[in-house]
């Protein structure tokens, strides 16, 4: 900045004085022309050099818009904490005058947080009303801390060079490919190892195994947490400091993670299964029947939403309930309770660079719908943001349908029955909507069951036993199953169903 524009920025100021009211109760100051104090800066941002030395800016002035440190001081930040604006707002009392209370106009602009229960009190009061779960309420908490470290990650992930594909540590090589044939990324790393440690490490050790897209198998919790848990043989579900073990968690730790490179929103998507009476662990310390049951044994279900605002989404099995974190506080607060979706709307969230190889009768649900332009009795709007939980969401809250059908290239859609799919089901249903394959509900799906035991060696040992690798290529199948899911408004969900059971030709696409 050359010294002659400062000088006349100087005189510019000094030239004229004008009077100007400033926020917050406090008194008229003179600090010079008012004309170009507006076209030159913010009324509550100046920037230090250009008021030091005029003539007409009292020292007052500095002080009272910027600290030392730079920053819009909290009198007159919007965003200071009500109880800091009540206190600078009052001015301090001369000796010769008694103090004055505040004003109430001061009092009444500051911003004011609703009274909102937390998470914690929500949870504490519904595992307490239902007994079946009881003991998840920490495991759910834990969850919660997980998502709010997820989102901190997120928010990180340009500035501190989360991207990329994970390295392993170990030999310094690329990370192995995922399951789904993908090299895992640094961001899906380390968000599946936070969810892997909330449900592992909750205090009271409820659940005894988890299952997450990010890996082929499922794992006891005494394996996550480093015991080992090789040789103790079957008889008895593992878990780490004699835990109860009663249930077992599949989770998605980041669904729609490319969104991030764009700044759109991402999520978490999780389910909790009870373990089936009379099912022991086996050598690895879990059983696989915990896991491949259909989503009706699903005792709780959820999703964090990474998006404007973060919100985890809950069912217990009585209701949905809406929590949004506090930035201010990193507590989740009940913003939705008893969250209901519209019977019909007029949403559709269908990717439609795929309709050419959708099968007959979604094509056909989604010609008549342009045709008419109504779905449900309304006009039709598209909405599709590319990840699951950010399209469901809008969906629950607007109402309307979400599609992600079978295709030429995936004969069974994309997304996963027991960590996608079957929470997502169990969500919409519990707040009044619908999950269909668009041959029958998504719920009463079963994942597809090892045809053969496996052998106790290792190897193949007659007719009814196979080895290790084709056992865990079986159980690999049915944690990883696909299905085709629609969810949404139950009466946008019927009309769907409709349509295959008019034009479907037994799953076959034409």
């Amino acid at each position: 900045m050359s010294s002659g524009w400062h000088s006349s920025a100087v005189n510019a100021f000094s030239s004229r004085p004008t009077s100007i009211i400033l926020p917050s109760s406090q008194p008229s100051i003179n600090i010079g022309s008012n004309d170009f104090y507006r076209q030159s800066r913010s009324q509550c941002c100046i920037r230090r050099h250009d008021i030091v030395g005029g003539s007409g800016v009292s020292s007052w002035a500095l002080h009272s818009f910027i600290n030392n440190n730079g920053s819009i001081d909290p009198m007159i930040d919007p965003l200071a904490s009500p109880s800091r604006q009540q206190k600078l707002s009052q001015p301090s009392p001369s000796p010769s005058q008694p103090s004055q209370p505040s004003s109430s106009s001061s009092s009444s602009t500051a911003m004011k947080k609703k009274d909102l229960r937390t998470l914690q009190r929500f949870l504490e009061v519904e595992c307490w009303k239902l007994p079946t779960i009881r003991s998840l309420d920490r495991t759910l908490l834990a969850v919660s801390d997980a998502c709010k470290q997820i989102n901190r990650i997120v928010q990180r992930a340009q500035t501190d060079d989360l991207y990329g594909a994970a390295i392993d540590p170990t030999t310094g090589q690329l990370a192995e490919l995922n399951v789904q044939g993908e090299c895992q990324q640094q961001l899906d790393v380390l968000c599946n190892t936070l969810m892997l440690r909330a449900f592992c490490g909750a205090a009271n050790n409820a659940v005894c195994a988890v299952a997450s897209e990010e890996e082929p198998l499922p794992r006891s919790c005494a394996d996550v947490m480093g015991f080992n848990v090789g040789g103790i043989g079957s008889g008895s579900v593992i878990n780490v400091d004699g835990g109860e073990g009663k249930y077992v968690a599949v989770f998605d730790p980041i669904d729609g993670s490319k969104n991030i490179d764009a700044s759109l929103p991402v999520g978490t998507i999780f389910g909790i299964y009870r373990c089936p009476e009379g099912i022991d662990g086996d050598d690895a310390g879990w059983n696989i029947q915990s896991f491949l049951q259909r989503g009706t044994k699903l005792v709780a279900a959820g999703y964090c939403l990474y998006s404007a605002t973060t919100v985890l989404v809950l069912t217990l099995g009585s209701g949905v309930h809406g929590f949004t974190l506090d930035p201010d506080r990193q507590t989740f607060l009940q913003t939705h309770p008893n969250m209901r979706i519209p019977d019909v709307g007029s949403l559709y969230s269908f990717n439609e660079a795929n309709s050419r190889d959708y099968s007959e009768p979604v094509k056909e649900f989604l010609k008549t719908m342009k045709e008419t332009g109504k779905m449900g009795g309304k006009k039709v709007s598209s909405r599709y943001i590319g990840a699951l939980v950010a399209d469901v969401h809008n969906i629950l809250i607007n109402g309307g349908i979400y599609g992600y059908p079978a295709t030429r290239d995936n004969p069974n859609g994309k997304l996963r029955l027991l960590y996608e799919s079957a929470p997502m089901a169990m969500i919409m249903e519990q707040a009044g909507g619908a999950g269909s394959t668009g041959y029958g509900r998504i719920l009463d799906v079963l994942p597809p069951q090892p045809k053969k035991k496996r052998s106790s060696g290792g190897s193949a040992s007659g007719d009814s036993s196979i080895s290790d690798e084709e056992w865990n290529e079986e159980v690999g199948k049915g944690i990883h199953v696909r299905v085709p899911t629609f969810l949404g408004s139950v009466e946008n969900v019927f009309e769907l169903d409709q349509f295959h059971k008019y034009y479907g030709d037994d799953d076959k696409l034409l």
